[in-house]
């Protein structure tokens, strides 16, 4: 009898197939040479062990929403949903797949062929870094919002980082970052004179053309 007959007889008498799939892949990756490579392994866990962000900057339209349920539907899931976990309470806090674990979390049927589990990856990084994670795999998609992203944008300078490692963590243009640490509305936004000048925005030039006019017709005071 081969390895692999006797580790499929054993899976057969196994009384919860699930968890010593799991186990089993859990011994193959601690001995992989790639196991450095989060996708080495997929998870399999309780939808309950799973919980969103709070600071996904993607926003999905309903009909692409409609359009995800769909495939998983027809395909199955072809990706998981990366996360990171929490060594303490042993769950897991989505950093990129939301909309693929929503998409198991509001649809019954999706859940019940899924036995009531999500894939799941996970990888190892403080919260700056999993922002970063986040944005990578959204703007490598096209996918964000301006507003979620300037929130993150200003989380991450109020948690100590420089302009120049946010650019290279996010990849940003500095132009780029300016705007959105404008829209937040960041004190270091005037830190340079040089970009304060450059940067006028529509409804400073609307006051000032307005001052203008009033200075103009002598009505200003």
């Amino acid at each position: 009898m081969t390895w692999q007959t006797e580790l499929a007889a054993a899976c057969d008498a196994a009384p919860d197939k699930t968890a010593f799939i799991a186990e089993a892949r859990e011994i193959l990756h601690g001995s992989s040479p790639l196991k450095a490579q989060p996708v080495d392994i997929v998870r399999w866990v309780p939808i309950g062990m799973v919980d969103p962000n709070d600071y996904n900057p993607n926003s999905v339209a309903k009909s692409e929403m409609k359009l995800l349920y769909t495939s998983i539907l027809h395909d199955g899931y072809t990706q998981p949903i990366v996360t990171i976990q929490n060594p303490d309470t042993g769950r897991f806090c989505i950093v990129d797949g939301f909309h693929r674990y929503f998409t198991a979390f509001s649809n019954p049927d999706i859940l019940a062929r899924n036995l009531g589990r999500v894939p799941v990856v996970v990888i190892a990084k403080e919260i700056n870094d999993r922002m970063a994670s986040t944005v990578r795999h959204n703007r490598a998609r096209g996918k964000h919002s301006i507003t979620g992203m300037a929130s993150m944008v200003f989380t991450m300078l109020e948690n100590g980082w420089e302009d120049a490692a946010i650019c290279n963590e996010l990849g940003m243009e500095p132009e780029e970052l300016l705007k959105l640490k404008h829209v937040t509305g960041f004190s270091k936004l005037f830190a340079n004179v040089e970009y304060r000048r450059a940067w006028v925005t529509d409804q400073q030039v609307a006051i000032r053309k307005k001052h203008e006019r009033e200075v103009a017709a002598g009505t200003l005071g």
